[in-house]
């Protein structure tokens, strides 16, 4: 559940800069470079989610892992989406 925590804040995060940075025309690329892939992308956590899904599944929990995937990449991607919307409008 951290895990998931910690990604959807970040992508969320991720999402706001690039709004707020593209509605203003504020971020560089190496701006943005660092933003996004370093800062932020050293919050999330992709290699954890990837070892949490791994290890449900060699547990037997297959349910649970699919969950796992879905909930990850879903509000990943609604957060983003969210972030995005959120930081245009700032």
């Amino acid at each position: 559940m951290g895990t998931l925590v910690v990604n959807v804040v970040g992508c969320l995060a991720i999402g706001a800069v690039l709004g707020w940075g593209e509605a203003r025309d504020a971020l560089g690329p190496g701006l943005r470079a660092f933003l996004v892939a370093g800062v932020l992308g050293g919050f999330t956590t992709f290699s954890a989610f990837g070892y949490d899904t791994l290890s449900l599944v060699r547990h037997g929990h297959l349910p649970m892992a699919g969950l796992n995937v879905l909930a990850q990449v879903g509000l990943g991607l609604l957060a983003v989406w969210g972030g995005f919307v959120a930081g245009r409008s700032f």
